[in-house]
């Protein structure tokens, strides 16, 4: 692509890449919507409770190596060429990672379930949920770098048809195997872990797409001793540095929210389970809004590239103006289909009622959150790393913390206050850098 095009069109730009990976990103959230929805019906809340836990604690161990998709991004983007070698040693540190996540999590289940305080009803819902899922660990890593080398790419499709079939895979085996087959929690758990293998093998065909031959050549990298880490050392370290950060800044990440859930679930089965689909809301709006960070990172990358400030400026300035836009929309929307969003998660008039207690503190997130979002990915696409880890960990432990301490008083409303402001605290902690860097010319 032309730098002029870029500059001339830089709305178009961030528009043509963001439209599918919202598309991709809301299929993610909408997979633990259907989930909610299907459970939140059955005769107990504890099926519903017990998925959550589940959930929550699957994420903390499996996002938290969401760095893989974020690093792969940015070095991809900045590196000028096709990027197949970060592709290949981001699909190693994936495997290798996976593999030894497996033993070492298996252990230390009822523990993580207890820790949780999920009820004794709730607990072994949760067990049996996580011991299927870690067994998919390695392939749900790989994936995290497919999708990193298709956005670095500015390949948006890719992962809109790897999501979009794999989700819609994993809502009709939710149908099969919690409905048809009664396997309740279990059921939910054995569906992702089918999906995960599906990803993994649609994401190689999709790269056979961008390159017929492009297996066969990184099958033959793999094979070169100079592609080793101990022969050649400066790839690798570039590669853990940067994903090193990014690992410590999401483990903060998943801290904070799988510490929300924990602390509904000390309030009961109801308020766990209310919360539960107050978060599948939250998580659909931010993966939409997320559509604009990850334009952002791919082509802010691509700016460093190229040295070009003004291209640089002009990026961030539309996909700013298109997050702001979507986020008031989706706080309206929000804010006029309570009546009709809640009820379709569950029917249950004890989770109906606590949910409704809480709502507007979701109806004002995406106001304050869209900005994480966006100036995220521009620290991504820049390669900033350590500079987002600093920011979560003043975020998570001197707002986030303190405030959920101070307003214990208040209940659930004290949890959801606490996640208010640490968005605005992210918000604020990034911008003051981003200026900061501005100012001094760092970016460029």
């Amino acid at each position: 692509m032309p730098p002029s095009q870029t500059l001339s069109n830089p709305h178009h730009r961030v528009w043509n890449l963001a439209w599918p990976m919202i598309l991709s990103n809301i299929s993610v959230p909408l997979l633990g919507a259907v989930d909610t929805a299907i459970l939140g019906h059955l005769s107990s809340p504890e099926y519903l409770s017990g998925v959550a836990v589940g959930a929550a604690l699957t994420s903390m161990l499996l996002w938290a190596f969401g760095f893989l998709r974020m690093g792969t991004t940015s070095l991809v983007a900045r590196s000028g060429d096709s990027g197949e070698s970060w592709l290949l040693r981001a699909l190693v540190l994936a495997f290798s990672l996976g593999a030894i996540l497996i033993p070492l999590a298996l252990p230390l289940v009822d523990t993580a379930v207890q820790w949780m305080n999920a009820s004794p009803q709730a607990a072994p819902h949760a067990q049996s949920y996580l011991q299927i899922r870690l067994l998919a660990a390695p392939l749900a890593l790989a994936n995290f770098a497919l999708l990193g080398f298709f956005i670095g790419r500015q390949d948006s499709r890719a992962p809109l048809y790897l999501l979009l079939a794999a989700n819609l895979l994993n809502i009709v085996l939710d149908l099969v195997f919690i409905i048809g087959l009664g396997m309740g929690a279990r059921g939910a758990a054995l569906a992702t872990v089918f999906a995960d293998l599906f990803a993994f093998v649609l994401g190689l065909l999709l790269l056979r797409r961008f390159d017929r031959k492009i297996l066969t050549r990184l099958v033959r990298t793999l094979q070169r001793a100079d592609f080793l880490p101990w022969r050649n050392t400066g790839p690798w370290i570039e590669l853990v540095q940067i994903n090193t950060d990014l690992f410590l800044r999401t483990l903060l990440l998943l801290f904070t929210f799988t510490f929300f859930t924990a602390q509904g679930a000390q309030q009961g089965d109801a308020v766990l389970a209310a919360n539960a689909i107050l978060i599948q809301l939250l998580m659909m709006t931010s993966y939409a809004l997320d559509g604009f960070a990850h334009a952002t990172e791919s082509l802010v990358g691509n700016a460093i590239h190229r040295q070009s400030r003004r291209q640089f400026q002009a990026i961030i300035r539309a996909a700013g103006h298109w997050a702001a836009g979507t986020a008031v929309a989706i706080t309206l929307v929000l804010l006029l289909g309570e009546p009709v969003l809640l009820p379709l998660f569950t029917n249950l008039e004890p989770v109906l009622a606590q949910a409704k207690q809480v709502y507007g503190w979701l109806c004002a997130l995406p106001l304050v959150a869209v900005w994480s979002y966006q100036l995220d990915g521009v620290f991504i696409g820049a390669g900033k790393s350590r500079q987002m880890r600093d920011t979560m960990f003043v975020a998570t432990v001197l707002i986030f913390l303190p405030a959920w301490w101070f307003t214990l008083p208040l209940g659930n409303h004290g949890i959801w206050f606490s996640l208010f402001l640490w968005f605005i605290a992210r918000s604020l902690g990034l911008l003051s850098v981003f200026y900061y860097y501005t100012w001094k010319k760092i970016w460029i």
